[in-house]
Order: C-alpha cells, then structure tokens, then sequence
C-alpha cells in the first residue's frame, strides 16, 4: 500500500466517524412534532372552580321563596314603600292565597313563635350563622308541632299564609323580613335589610313596588 492510499483510507474513517458522532437533525424532528401535537390534542381536566361555576353562585338566590308555588317574576320589592306614621315597609309582601303553605328559607331553627297586635301570628327564624333572623308574619297557622327551638331545614313546611294581625283580610299575604342581630341577639330588635335580593339572587331586574297591601 503506498502512503497516498493510506491516508486516504484514514481520511475517510475519520469523516465516517465525525458523521456518526452528531445526532441527525433530521431524525429528532418527527418524534418532536408527534409530542406537540400529542400535548395540543389533549383536553384539559375539568375545572371544578372555573368562571361558569363562579358566575352560577353569584346569580343564584340564597334563599328560598318561602311561599310555595311563588316565583321570583311574581315578587316585587315593597321594602321602601311608604306605611302609616312616616316609616317604611322594611319587608315584601308576597301575595298568596289564604292556607298557601309557608316554607323556611334556610336551615336553622325556631328562635321565637309570637303573636302580636300588629304581626298576628310571627315566626322568628334564626340563620346557622346567629347573626341574622329571618321574619313571617300575618300568618293563618303554624305547621303541626311547630316549637320553639325546634331545627329547621331548607324547604320545611313552618305555617300557612293568612291575614292575621293588621292586615286586610281581603288581601292575604306573607309579610316577610330580615334583620341583622345586634350583639345582644335580641330577636325583637335587629337591623332590617332588604330580603328581595336575596330572594330573586342580584342579578335579577327589579321591578315596580306598586303592588300589595299598605
């Protein structure tokens, strides 16, 4: 073998050696576009706590309308509306047939069964919270066994709708409040707030308070 051929046997198994040692560009290039369009073909996972569900909880009433059969369409927010002496109504009446069954509006239980001048037949619901009493009044009858201290449920039948008290017997409604108790929990003596809110949920259209009774 002559020293020309022998270097050119070097060179070339030099060069093959070079070629083997650097990886192919060429050949990663399809297993890398197979993973991106595996990880864009993959659905995400449910998300539990997405908008939607958010948007659902801030739109939906938090309390029940505590007269059966009654919608929200049918309710009209009469909180403001002016009442003998000066004052303001402070509640929404809820128009209703003599004996509609009355329903809670949220757990809780029985604080006080009270019959006044002015209320006739009232129930005093106190929330799980204890920091809000939720308030029916002019009611024909209590459920059967209702007591005082008594647990309640969502959607528990608690008494009938009626006239009694001040109202008009030829208009038979649920008087309906909420008050925030002070420190002292007086179930007597609370702070009102508007309950229409909280029963047709925030986003609901208000309508005009020209109907019920003063």
């Amino acid at each position: 073998m002559t020293l020309t051929s022998a270097f050119t046997i070097g060179l070339r198994c030099g060069l093959a050696a070079i070629l083997l040692a650097v990886p192919s560009t060429h050949a990663a290039a399809p297993a890398k576009q197979l993973t991106l369009q595996a990880a864009n073909n993959t659905t995400p996972p449910a998300n539990k706590t997405g908008p939607n569900t958010a948007l659902k909880s801030k739109t939906e009433p938090r309390l029940l309308i505590p007269v059966q059969g009654i919608k929200a369409q049918q309710l009209r927010d009469t909180y403001a509306a002016p009442r003998g002496g000066g004052r303001q109504h402070r509640a929404i009446d809820i128009m209703a047939p003599d004996e509609t069954p009355v329903l809670a509006v949220a757990d809780g239980r029985v604080l006080k069964l009270h019959d006044s001048d002015d209320g006739g037949l009232t129930i005093y619901h106190l929330a799980p919270d204890e920091k809000h009493v939720y308030y029916y009044a002019h009611l024909d009858d209590y459920a059967d066994d209702l007591e005082e201290g008594d647990r309640l449920r969502r959607g528990q039948l608690i008494g009938y709708v009626g006239s009694s008290g001040n109202a008009d017997s030829d208009y038979p409604h649920l008087h309906f409040a909420v008050f925030v108790l002070g420190p002292h929990k007086r179930w007597w003596k609370g702070k009102p707030i508007n309950p229409y809110p909280l029963l047709v949920g925030p986003s609901a259209k208000q309508l005009p308070a020209d109907a019920g009774p003063r």
